[in-house]
Order: structure tokens, then sequence, then C-alpha cells
């Protein structure tokens, strides 16, 4: 238990200072994990539990009609699923999935949600994903400065701070919901846009969408397995209906 007192300390002293309340929700079924999982969001000072759902239908009806930043959602319940329920959202929170089936990752995460958590849940791992929750939440203040197609860099704005990118250096773009992940060799740069909006802006002789989720700059394409394209030790996913386009992007002999 003092273990776990420490991470909450590192945890809140690293992410209160002058932060922003997420409004959240949990949904499951089971009562007494409902019990368990409110005790674990009480100890996050800026989570702020809005309401307790043991249906989907209720908690989609709650999210239709409050503002609601953060998502806990069970998959298995009666009347419909947590993978139907975010599936029928217009405007999607940020999801963190919390089950006790494995099996459902693959699908949830091709939906961009933040996290899957696998039951029972500890502390450290419930804290690992509100972390990424959170990065998620703070970076819906950051853009994209776009500009012309001759140009050989992007801008990042967040908080007033303009942030440099050359097009170039850009490996690979991931998308999470309304929020995209751009990846250069040595950082990672959460920006509030969209994947498509992005892919857009960008210069098609250069950059490819291999999937729903990737867009990828094809100079940084090193192998290429079956279904499964490697940036350096990446592995990004092939699209079955990108993969003809992207033979004839790469030129091969």
């Amino acid at each position: 238990m003092p273990h776990y007192r420490d991470i909450n300390t590192i945890f809140t002293t690293h992410f209160l200072t002058h932060t922003q309340q997420m409004n959240c929700i949990l949904v499951d079924d089971n009562k007494l994990a409902r019990t368990a999982l409110r005790q674990l969001i009480t100890q996050v000072d800026f989570l702020t539990l809005k309401e307790e759902c043991s249906n989907p239908i209720d908690a989609f009806n709650y999210i239709k009609k409050e503002p609601i930043d953060l998502v806990f959602l069970d998959i298995e319940m009666p009347g419909m699923s947590g993978l139907e329920l975010i599936k029928n959202l217009d405007k999607r929170p940020i999801i963190i999935f919390i089950t006790a089936k494995k099996e459902y990752a693959i699908e949830a995460f091709e939906l961009n949600v933040a996290d899957y958590i696998v039951k029972p849940i500890d502390l450290p791992r419930f804290m690992i994903a509100v972390s990424r929750a959170k990065e998620l939440f703070d970076s819906k203040d950051q853009k994209v400065e776009l500009n012309e197609k001759d140009k050989d860099y992007i801008f990042v704005r967040h908080n007033s701070l303009l942030t440099k990118i050359k097009i170039a250096e850009i490996m690979y773009i991931q998308a999470l919901g309304d929020y995209v992940n751009i990846f250069t060799a040595d950082k990672r740069y959460t920006v509030h846009i969209t994947l498509k909006s992005i892919e857009e802006k960008l210069p098609s002789s250069s950059f490819y969408r291999l999937h729903r989720s990737y867009v990828v700059g094809l100079d940084h394409i090193d192998n290429i397995e079956e279904n499964t394209a490697y940036i350096g030790k990446h592995p990004i996913p092939i699209g079955e209906q990108f993969k003809k386009q992207l033979i004839v992007k790469l030129n091969l002999i």
C-alpha cells in the first residue's frame, strides 16, 4: 500500500499544477467493479466523476446531453456492448476500456481509444491509463499551422509556443480519435487535429495512408512484410484497401 501512495504522490505532483478538471463517467454492469473503479477515480484530483451507469444505453443518453471528457467503459454488457456504444457516438469523449476480456483489444485500439486495461485493475496501471488520457485532454488546445505546399515544415502550436517540425522528419502519424500523434525520430507531438485534416495538407508524394489510423512518410519505410510496414523497429499495419496503391507509390521493381 505505501508503494501505491508513493506512485499517486508522484503522479499528482506532476499533473495537478494549474490543471483542468476532466469530467468522467464509468460504465459497467457489475456493481462491485463500479465500486472498485470509483475508489480509483477518487484518488486522482483532476478527475471529476459525474455519473455511474450500469448499462451503455444510460451512458449513451448521458453523454449526448452532458459535457463528458473521459469514459471508463466495460465491453461485454447487456443490450449494447461498449464497442457498440462508442461506434454510435457522434462526438466521442476520450475512452479507456476496463474489461475482463483480452480478445477485444485489437478492435478497441482500431477505434482509437486511449487505453485498454484488463481486470483486475491496480492503481499503478490505472495511473498509466489516466496519464495517457490526460495528455490527450491537455492537447485539445494544440493546433497545427500548415504552410503552403512549397514549404518544408509545419508548426505545432501549444500554449502560445510554436514548434517547427520539418516535414521530411515526420516518420509517421497515428490517429487517436480527434487527435493525432506525430512521430519524428526522437519526439512525439500530440495534436488536436484529425488524421484526415493533416493528411490533406501534407504532400501526397511523400506521405501515404497505410491504414485507417496511420499515415506514413514513404521515405521512412524500411521494410514491408505481408500486411506490416516497418519504420525502424515500429510495425505499422497495412489495411487491405491501401495495399495496391502503396505498391504503386513505392515504385516497386
